[in-house]
């Protein structure tokens, strides 16, 4: 079976041919340069991006699989959630190109193709496992108990990881995307250098809450903005604030583990590459826990995760939408 699939919920057009589940090509088209200026997404930007975009991208991955369109066995595309005016720019081109040839058409839930991502190419792994979903807009924690068959158990209330990320960052006067600045200067600073709050950390909940702890971060910049000019304090800044998100993305995650008697976690999404948050997960070997991380290239939005899901959706006869299917921007993963 091969899978063509797009991806362009956000700031990344993407495009990628999955055939008997490995990845033949995966292509992706950044807007990071575009949208750095503004300190963050611009969605009619991201729009005019992907409209840009998506034929070259998809042209590449095609090419890349050596693949022609009329040798695809199925199209499948990000459904949501995302940014409205982003998601139907590929979602649309998707269906026609699969209306255009007569394949088997799928939407993908974004989130639920992350659950999935730390397996690619090691499907025959797979085990039960809690799965902690960190990036710029989302963070949640599933009880993945097998193949397509899940369970949330917590998510973000306001802001998510990587938000706090960028937008703690923004008040420090770095770049956008700052979460990788972050994790950078960190590795220079002390951790305990300052005390940050760690919300919702023993609340017996699997939610999580990062609005406090970055009111937390511009009342203490308020008082000391002495701190921004001196690049070890500002180090240490950045590895307290860091350290502060990363206590509770991981405490949580391996509390659930243990209540729920699971001794797997996986780790995606964007905030999965941060160096600090990798340490953490796998600082404690001798409790028997295995971690497993997606591969980096997998933990930014990509449509190669996107078409593995895809293709194991469709590998179960699941029932397929209508070409009159619309976007969800605000899909829930349930």
């Amino acid at each position: 079976m091969t899978i063509f699939a797009v991806e362009t919920s956000c700031d990344e057009t993407s495009a990628a041919v999955i055939r008997d589940g490995k990845v033949f090509s995966s292509t992706v088209s950044s807007q990071i340069k575009l949208h750095a200026e503004y300190g963050g997404v611009v969605p009619e930007l991201a729009a005019r991006e992907h409209l840009r975009n998506l034929i070259p991208v998809a042209q590449a991955a095609l090419r890349e699989a050596d693949v022609k369109p009329d040798q695809l066995d199925a199209i499948a595309a990000t459904q949501g959630p995302g940014l409205a005016i982003a998601l139907l720019v590929g979602f649309k081109a998707a269906q026609a190109m699969a209306f255009a040839l007569r394949k088997p058409f799928i939407g993908i839930n974004h989130h639920e193709a992350h659950l999935y991502s730390p397996w690619i190419g090691k499907f025959e792994q797979f085990q039960p496992n809690i799965s902690l979903i960190a990036s710029g807009g989302h963070t949640m924690l599933v009880f993945v108990e097998s193949e397509l068959k899940y369970r949330v158990l917590g998510g973000t209330i306001d802001d998510a990881a990587g938000e706090c990320f960028d937008k703690t960052g923004k008040m420090m006067g770095l770049a956008y995307p700052a979460g990788p600045i972050i994790d950078k200067l960190a590795t220079e600073g002390n951790s305990r250098a300052y005390k940050f709050p760690r919300p919702l950390l023993f609340e017996k909940n699997d939610d999580f809450s990062f609005s406090g702890l970055k009111t937390s971060v511009r009342y203490f910049i308020r008082d000391h903005p002495e701190v921004l000019q001196d690049r070890r304090a500002l180090a240490d800044l950045c590895a307290s604030v860091q350290q502060a998100i990363v206590d509770v993305l991981g405490f949580k995650t391996f509390r659930a583990a243990e209540r729920l008697g699971v001794k797997c976690m996986t780790v995606s999404g964007g905030v999965a590459c941060n160096s600090r948050l990798q340490q953490y997960f796998n600082t404690d070997p001798w409790f028997g826990w295995k971690v497993r991380f997606a591969d980096k290239k997998f933990c930014t939005d990509n449509a190669a995760m996107i078409g593995i899901l895809a293709e194991r959706k469709l590998r179960v006869n699941v029932p397929l939408p209508s070409f009159d299917e619309e976007i969800k921007p605000g899909w829930v993963l349930a």
